[in-house]
């Protein structure tokens, strides 16, 4: 009986062991045993594993050296935590960030395991490294129940971290009312500053924590700067926090005009100032008119700055068209705008609306004086507006930083440009260069005043409600300061009115409805792409693309890069008649013969649509056209040498004429040509009974520009048109006219590149001039030393083409074939400007006494070139 008795104590023995896995002896290996039963709260095995073991419960491991009750609070496990507790485990131990059991209990919101610590003299004020008490933690999170029952065993809420910010600080930070109440409640300091100064308001603010802030406020906050000076509206402003700006305001109104000051400060994002002033303005009509009122004061005092000539140009410049900017932008979208569908017209007390653009007309009034001053300097000298147009020019050739001038139109065919393709327009031969002292006053005030005209044409562009006091004239003189801007400036001023009228937001991240994507098919894309362009929406097209080959599942601005770039090569693709390649080959023109074609015509308003879609969104096109196409664009006349593109001997025909007297020569000629119409040859008289009349040294100018007209225009009328059709839908005529031809170009095809070695290498010299000679070697320091667009220009003044050939300048074409590049000698008097036949592709360059002199001069032949003045 005994015997079997010891056999069933060890088999009971052995059961055991087989149902219990023992520690390990070493702690290393035997905390690695315990951790999974601790994070799954196992309490009973690890109770039973430590009940016989020798196993250190404050054991830290690990690289952050933590002990099986940081793991317990961290997880949650309270079963284990009360265990280990029990077992002696010390709550207060801090792992290797100084972190307690207490401070991940209260990190990841575990209530139970916290009231336990606190029942085991867990200490609430113990810090980690970076200073965060328990309180912080839960200040972080929001957890504003634990923080109730923490609260009561905590000597002081204001603990600072190692930047000195408290709990308050971290919680008005993450915009946690309750939290921010409870710790104001247990006697936070609601103005405690960090080390840098910060606030619990500045912290609120610098979040957009528009409810905590009020809280603040409320309970008596101060409104108080950093150390730095950055204020709690500064943050506000900076993060285009609206709504907690509006709560700011309303405790302290002053800051109300410090919000208006903003918009002059350059260093302020100027989305972020629209967003903080358009929801001010939606409050209420009279916010509304407050905001705009105050803003259009604010541009009158910084424009008449700008007009003191003793005053920083480039600043006020600066700051008075961002103000305005601003202005239109809270004009276009108040709570009265008609583009909200609504139409109040007056607030509360009866205000009109037009009265907030009362203030600006003292600066209208200035701008006007200022006009009216230069306008009758200008006349005292018996100028007429030709002549004005070229005081406005010379004085832009002497600046360096001007690119383009505007475009020269012709009031009379006596004025057109005469001789071997060289420009000598008769309005200024003979004359004096204007008075000194009018071009020393043009020269002080032609930027500032442009500066203000551009201005006043933006408020011109905010919908203004009728009976506005603004000026209804405006005179040449402003129209010709507008366009004395440098091209970058006015490509500035041209997207900012061309999209006036669209929303603000990024057009390349506009959400795109399913609907509004234009699907095309990749083998078809001029017909698919023509027909779902022709059916969208415009005003949508105009606020952004979004583009889906068929088949395909790319889309963003790559594929609407490449689908611009495909359909520039598609729409000159001779398949479809419509351009036909100039005379160089390097540039086209709409075909007269396009009518082979029965769709032509709505081909060309798509080609116009697709253009005009490039340069709203300023995407570039892979295609260049002839001078006289981007002439029809911009509505500008073409004279004879746009004839050169597609009949260079006919265009030297025509030069021929005007450069030799045909009063003895019995030509014959009558204002009636020979053409091509539908296929046949047809008699067209060039005006009403031209059949009957001769063409004599009289009138032979006029018969060259109408013969011109003929075959650069009304030949190809109704493809014009239709083109111009499609164009306008997303450029309106008004702002493109902004541009000459060349910068029309720039504009759609961007910058083309010049290889300068391979000009000079393929240079021939004429006329006394060689290679080795000073002139030559300066012209050529010169070319390298402008830019690129001075070069293009250089180019465009010579041969009449801002595009170098393929395989280089050996390939550019003249009138009767390839044509080199040449430079001529002329003799050298003072002033003399160089000269240009574009025919033969030669620059006519006088013998300048040095290098300074032939830069000066040259660069105000480029930037005078298209309107043909040789003296200057």
């Amino acid at each position: 009986m005994e015997r079997a008795m010891e056999q069933l104590n060890r088999l009971t023995r052995s059961l055991r062991r087989a149902r219990t896995v023992e520690l390990p002896e070493d702690n290393e290996t035997a905390v690695y045993t315990l951790m999974p039963m601790v994070m799954a709260d196992q309490h009973r095995s690890v109770s039973e594993l430590l009940s016989n073991s020798k196993f250190d419960v404050n054991y830290a491991f690990g690289r952050v050296k933590r002990s099986l009750l940081h793991i317990a609070a961290n997880c949650g496990s309270v079963e284990c935590l009360v265990l280990l507790l029990k077992k002696g485990a010390n709550p207060n131990y801090q792992d290797i960030s100084g972190c307690t059991p207490l401070h991940l209990a209260a990190r990841n919101g575990q209530k139970k395991c916290m009231s336990k610590l606190l029942e085991y003299s867990a200490d609430v004020n113990i810090c980690n490294n970076e200073g965060l008490t328990a309180i912080h933690w839960l200040a972080v999170n929001g957890r504003t129940e634990l923080l109730h029952d923490l609260v009561q065993h905590v000597s002081d809420v204001d603990v600072e971290d190692a930047m000195g910010q408290t709990a308050l600080h971290v919680a008005c930070q993450n915009g946690h009312k309750t939290t921010v109440q409870c710790l104001l409640d247990s006697g936070a300091d609601i103005n405690r500053p960090n080390v840098s100064g910060a606030t619990p308001l500045y912290f609120a603010c610098s979040h957009g924590q528009r409810d905590t802030a009020q809280i603040l406020l409320l309970r008596g906050a101060k409104y108080l700067p950093d150390k730095n000076g950055v204020t709690p509206l500064d943050l506000c402003v900076q993060g285009g926090y609206g709504e907690t700006c509006e709560v700011l305001i309303q405790y302290h109104p002053r800051l109300f005009q410090t919000i208006i000051q903003m918009t002059q400060n350059e260093d302020l994002r100027e989305n972020m100032l629209r967003q903080v002033l358009e929801h001010l303005s939606q409050q209420s009509e009279s916010q509304y008119l407050k905001i705009l009122t105050s803003l259009a004061e604010v541009a009158t005092t910084n424009g008449h700055k700008l007009l003191s000539l003793s005053s920083n140009y480039d600043a006020q410049m600066k700051s008075l068209l961002r103000i305005v900017r601003i202005f239109c932008h809270v004009f276009r979208i108040g709570p009265s705008s008609p583009s909200n569908g609504i139409d109040m017209g007056y607030n509360g007390n009866k205000t009109p609306r037009s009265q907030v653009f009362k203030p600006l007309e003292l600066l209208w009034h200035s701008l006007d004086e200022w006009l009216v001053l230069i306008a009758t300097e200008l006349m005292k000298n018996k100028k007429d507006s030709t002549d004005i147009t070229s005081i406005l020019l010379k004085q832009k050739g002497q600046d360096q930083d001007a690119t383009s001038i505007p475009p020269f139109e012709p009031g009379s065919y006596e004025n057109l440009s005469t001789g071997t393709g060289e420009s000598k327009p008769d309005a200024l031969a003979g004359k004096q260069e204007a008075n000194a002292d009018c071009q020393d006053v043009i020269s002080m005030t032609a930027n500032r005043l442009s500066a203000v005209i551009q201005a006043f044409y933006m408020c011109c562009s905010c919908q203004m409600p009728p009976g506005l006091l603004f000026f209804a004239l405006i005179t040449q003189v402003e129209i010709f300061f507008i366009l004395f801007l440098p091209f970058k400036d006015r490509c500035e001023w041209f997207y900012e009115h061309l999209h006036s009228g669209q929303p603000d937001s990024d057009m390349v991240h506009r959400p795109v409805n399913e609907n509004d994507i234009l699907l095309v098919h990749r083998d078809s894309i001029f017909r698919s792409s023509c027909e779902v362009v022709s059916k969208a929406n415009c005003a949508k097209l105009k606020q952004g693309i979004a583009v889906r080959f068929h088949g395909e599942e790319g889309m963003g601005q790559g594929v609407v890069r490449e689908w611009f770039d495909i359909l520039s090569n598609e729409i000159v693709n001779p398949d479809y008649a419509l351009f036909t390649q100039s005379a160089d080959g390097t540039t086209f023109q709409p075909n007269s013969n396009s009518y082979v074609n029965p769709d032509h015509l709505n081909y060309f308003r798509f080609a116009g649509q697709i253009l005009g879609l490039a340069l709203n969104h300023r995407q570039l096109v892979n295609i260049y056209f002839t001078r006289s196409f981007y002439k029809h664009i911009l509505g500008i006349p073409v004279n004879y040498q746009d004839v050169a593109s597609i009949d260079p001997e006919y265009a030297k025909n025509l030069q021929w004429i005007l450069d030799n007297d045909i009063s003895d020569l019995g030509l014959e000629l009558t204002f009636s040509v020979e053409t091509d119409v539908f296929g046949a040859m047809e008699e067209v008289p060039l005006k009403p009974g031209g059949g009957g009349i001769l063409v004599t040294q009289n009138n032979k100018a006029e018969y060259v520009q109408l013969v011109t007209e003929l075959r650069m225009t009304r030949a190809i009328q109704p493809q014009i048109n239709a083109f111009l059709q499609g164009f306008h839908m997303f450029i309106p005529p008004s702002l493109i006219q902004l541009f000459d031809e060349y910068e029309l170009e720039l504009l759609l095809s961007g910058m083309p590149e010049i290889d300068v070695s391979d000009w000079i290498k393929n240079t021939e010299y004429t006329s006394g001039y060689e290679r080795e000679d000073p002139v030559i070697q300066w012209f050529w320091e010169v070319v390298e030393d402008i830019t690129q667009e001075e070069r293009v220009l250089l180019l465009q003044f010579v041969t009449g083409s801002s595009r170098v050939p393929h395989g280089g300048f050996a390939n550019i074409m003249g009138g009767s074939g390839l044509q080199n590049f040449t430079i001529a000698a002329v003799p050298y008097t003072p002033n003399l400007l160089p000269t240009s036949s574009t025919c033969i592709n030669m620059l006519k360059l006088p013998e300048y006494p040095s290098k300074e002199i032939l830069k000066d001069r040259l660069l105000v032949a480029l930037h005078c070139g298209s309107y043909g003045y040789t003296m200057a």
